[in-house]
């Protein structure tokens, strides 16, 4: 049920680790993406390009789009998303990469302040 109260509007919050296995499929299918684009300006795509070919994390930015996550949920429309990938070093034993971390931001600016 919902009040005049309540906002129709909700953040999802989403992070995602992915190892990649095959930098070279991820790049062409980068490329293959931009190529299809035709709405992209020339210099805007040389750029892409660049770019992707470059750095696979940027290629893969160019893969991922969060209208995808949600396009098929019903009721929901996609008011704005942001979205970024940078290539890091995992270790999935470390306590480091907690699921709850987020959660836990909050904790530690608080002990700072206090």
């Amino acid at each position: 049920m919902s009040t005049p109260e309540t906002s129709r509007f909700v953040r999802l919050r989403v992070e995602v680790v992915l190892e990649i296995d095959d930098a070279k499929a991820v790049t062409e299918a980068a490329l293959a993406r931009i190529a299809g684009d035709t709405d992209m300006p020339a210099d805007e795509r040389g750029h892409a390009e660049s770019a992707v070919t470059e750095d696979t994390a940027e290629a893969l930015a160019h893969l991922v789009d969060p209208f995808d996550l949600v396009k098929a949920v019903p009721g929901v429309d996609l008011a704005q998303a942001s979205w970024s990938s940078e290539e890091i070093d995992y270790d999935p034993d470390s306590p480091d990469w907690d699921l709850d971390e987020d959660d836990d931001v909050e904790e530690d600016e608080e002990e700072a302040v206090g």
